[in-house]
């Protein structure tokens, strides 16, 4: 199995990952009151994506997160779209950040400092395709079995559909995130981060706590790292120190604004909890996290802050 992660942060003290993709496409004018959310813009808006993948590369993202967290293949199925073509599709989505990263990479200016940037394939939660917010509940109405039958082909399709590796994230339950861990066996050749939604400083959003979820994904060598994310960020500390205790996988943390998501209306409101996110990441690296970004109602200019507060000597942004 090749790890990236292992092989990037041999070379580098931390990864930076990119910010939120679908709030950035919306502050963009793409009209996302959509069950597909993010994905729809794979079939209606593919160079607004690309646009986005670059913008974060700009800013000193290390990895671009394809737009296919709730791209499924029940989510299409709706839309009148046939196997084949949800397939091509989330492929499709991976080409595009894979091809923002080769056009960005193709700048001898941009390598300055940089290693090369990887693409990540995002797997979101079952919860994502009810587009309830269950992925902020968990507790779902089926068994391990249904479950892992709703995540395998796609999981199957994104293994192989050309990006670096794998993103399993806002997984609400230690129990998913099982499920998702024992299909990677399927794919030996793959490797995923796997993250976490959670509900406060120790819990992920269904109640397990985050430490014994840690230790219990440190037996699974295709998790190249483990950690947090769409979380508040006041809660990061308090994970990363229960998390660091029960691991030694890299730890990853990339939480959302810190505004609160009304999933019924599907709107954000309140004021964001960071109002430097660069302070914030700096706090976060110095606690353990080796990979960091942000999630929802994050952009660019975070993305930058990060850069510019933890590799000031390889940041030009």
């Amino acid at each position: 199995m090749y790890d990236p992660i292992h092989n990037f942060l041999k070379l580098c003290p931390l990864m930076v990952l990119d910010g939120a993709l679908a709030t950035e496409l919306e502050r963009r004018g793409a009209d996302l009151n959509d069950p597909l959310w993010s994905a729809k813009c794979a079939i209606v808006q593919t160079d607004l994506i690309r646009e986005v993948h670059l913008e974060y590369f700009r800013a000193g993202a290390d990895v671009a997160t394809a737009a296919t967290y709730q791209a499924t293949f029940e989510g299409f199925a709706r839309r009148g779209i046939d196997q084949r073509s949800s397939a091509q599709l989330m492929r499709g989505a991976v080409a595009l950040a894979a091809g923002a990263r080769d056009e960005f990479w193709s700048g001898q200016a941009n390598r300055a400092g940089r290693l090369r940037p990887l693409v990540a394939a995002s797997i979101g939660p079952y919860g994502a395709m009810l587009a309830d917010g269950s992925e902020y509940r968990g507790h779902y109405a089926l068994d391990d079995t249904a479950l892992a039958d709703f995540h395998r082909p796609r999981l199957e399709v994104l293994a192989h559909a050309g990006a670096d590796l794998l993103a399993c994230e806002t997984i609400p339950s230690l129990r998913e995130a099982k499920v998702l861990a024992d299909l990677l066996k399927e794919t030996p050749e793959v490797c995923a981060w796997l993250s976490f939604s959670c509900r406060d400083g120790a819990h992920t959003c269904e109640g397990d706590d985050i430490g014994a979820c840690a230790a219990e994904l440190q037996r699974y060598p295709q998790i190249a790292a483990v950690g947090v994310n769409c979380t508040a960020p006041q809660y990061v500390v308090s994970l990363l120190r229960r998390m660091r205790d029960a691991t030694d996988k890299p730890l990853v943390v990339y939480p959302n604004s810190g505004e609160c998501y009304d999933a019924s209306s599907k709107q954000w409101s309140g004021e964001p909890g960071m109002p430097d996110f660069g302070q914030w990441a700096r706090e976060w690296h110095a606690h353990g996290a080796r990979l960091i970004g942000g999630c929802c109602r994050t952009g660019p200019d975070d993305i930058r802050r990060v850069k510019r507060c933890l590799l000031p000597e390889h940041s030009a942004f």
